[in-house]
């Protein structure tokens, strides 16, 4: 296209529209890729406790290169950057699909990692510099739709993918999508420097990309080696240290990586606290919920995909509902809402059994998802409403961070929940039957640690978020039209 029709697009649109396509991918591989793994197990010869590492190397590289994305988008730009995480998640989807061997696939599912670690936050980055204060609830809008979409439509994608092609479309999926993102990017994205950005932070950057690489291996790993094992005490512990040397360490460098005095302004500590623990409690009980489907109640994967996606669409409702709603309301009665009716909804699963309709379970994941909006909307509306454009790279980074950590550990604590209660006992016979109130204790955890978010968000300024609840100024070309009007009156 020429370079007049590329500046006749918004960079807005630009911008929302590469960003969208990026996190939707990020966000769906891990959920597609999970309805792989029994596949990729049998048609590799790896034994199934071995082919997590398939979705490990992926979120411990993703958790690695996630510190370093903020700097680099400042000091090189964040167009460059973007594309160029866009391209190696892109090309490691391809040789993920070309693997020959167990090995191979976890080398580039680790690539991928990196290219996803950078991802978000530049993406991120870019929306809230591109997007004034007042704006910030569109901008909330248009991230729920990959945000609320992703996680319930990739195991749907990935049974039928497995079904009716093979595992590697799992990832060769992600090749179209890729390609035409980058493409548009290249042609229309804005590039963006900070001129401040200084010198690369190594000591900064190797502690938090070793203290979250391990903690999230012993998290990932916890419920499943047991969390008495020798590796998984010796990381956890590992990850700890290395993260209370990254804080001790980045508290006293001139220009850290890891901007820790970010979370000085309360606003922005306060919602990524809730953002982690709605993660823990909403992407948790997503993963639980697959499980009882499947290994509870008997589901196959693509069914009990179906069963979980009215998640999907009640977000992206609910995420209209809740940018009307919040300029009068403000973030601080939404988020309390938003996340009392999680809990609530949580608790009601445990009502489901095996003659409970499908019906009944899509209702209940309708409203999950319903519930969840009237949080994440406001949570990401008003979360940089303080933070300087010059510190949202740095910003986007801790953030994406609060996301990525709240993810694996409600994981964690939901699956070690429902193994110490047991997920099977003894029928009649000595044979094994699923124990359904496993399942339903990790359901609980759930809805306590919803309530605990719900608790979080008493300490919301909704007057520090006052920016965002304001209507956007009007554009050039509406000033100009009203100028124009009013000189004709």
């Amino acid at each position: 296209m020429s370079e007049m029709t590329a500046r006749h697009i918004s960079p807005k649109v630009t911008v929302s529209v590469v960003y969208v396509v990026a996190m939707f991918m990020t966000i769906m591989d891990t959920t597609i890729v999970n309805v792989a793994l029994p596949t990729i197990s049998r048609e590799l010869s790896v034994p199934l406790d071995r082919v997590d590492g398939v979705s490990i190397g992926f979120l411990v590289s993703l958790a690695v290169f996630i510190p370093a994305s903020g700097w680099l988008g400042d000091r090189f730009g964040t167009k460059r950057v973007f594309l160029a995480a866009l391209a190696i998640f892109t090309l490691a989807s391809a040789l993920c699909g070309l693997a020959q061997s167990f090995e191979e696939l976890v080398a580039f599912r680790i690539l991928q990692g990196a290219g996803g670690g950078m991802l978000t936050p530049t993406g991120m980055a870019m929306l809230y510099r591109t997007y004034q204060p007042a704006e910030r609830i569109r901008v909330s809008r248009i991230l729920a739709v990959p945000t609320g979409l992703a996680p319930a439509l990739g195991p749907v994608v990935g049974g039928i993918l497995v079904t009716v092609a093979s595992w590697q479309w799992v990832f060769y999926v992600n090749v179209p999508i890729g390609v035409a993102g980058f493409a548009f990017g290249a042609l229309f994205l804005p590039e963006h420097r900070e001129a401040g950005a200084g010198r690369f932070d190594l000591p900064g950057f190797l502690l938090a990309g070793a203290g979250l690489g391990t903690l999230m291996f012993a998290l990932s790993e916890g419920p499943y080696r047991g969390w008495t094992s020798p590796l998984i005490v010796s990381l956890g512990l590992a990850g700890i240290v290395l993260l209370t040397g990254l804080v001790w360490t980045e508290r006293r460098t001139p220009q850290p990586l890891v901007r820790l005095r970010l979370f000085a302004d309360r606003l922005f500590a306060s919602t990524t606290a809730i953002m982690f623990t709605g993660m823990m409690a909403f992407l948790g009980s997503l993963y639980l919920m697959a499980l009882f489907l499947q290994d509870g109640l008997g589901l196959s994967a693509l069914n009990a995909g179906l069963s979980t996606f009215p998640e999907a669409l009640g977000v992206m409702a609910g995420a209209q509902i809740a940018g009307r709603a919040y300029p009068r309301i403000g973030p601080r009665r939404m988020l309390t809402v938003g996340m009392f009716g999680v809990a609530a909804v949580t608790a009601l699963l445990i009502t489901v059994g095996p003659g409970t309709s499908l019906w009944q379970v899509r209702a209940l994941m309708l409203l999950l998802g319903l519930s969840w909006a009237q949080a994440l909307v406001p949570l990401q509306a008003a979360a940089f409403a303080n933070i300087t454009p010059a510190a949202t790279g740095a910003a986007s980074t801790l953030f994406s961070t609060g996301r990525q950590l709240g993810t694996a550990v409600g994981v964690a604590i939901l699956t070690t929940v429902a193994s110490a209660v047991g997920l099977t006992q003894e029928a009649t016979g000595r044979a094994v039957a699923p124990h359904l109130a496993a399942y339903r204790a990790g359901l609980l955890t759930a809805s306590v640690i919803a309530l605990i978010a719900a608790g979080i968000a008493q300490l919301v300024d909704d007057h520090a978020a006052a920016a965002t609840m304001r209507s956007p100024a009007p554009s050039r070309r509406h000033a100009a039209a009203a100028a124009h009007d009013a000189g004709q009156m």
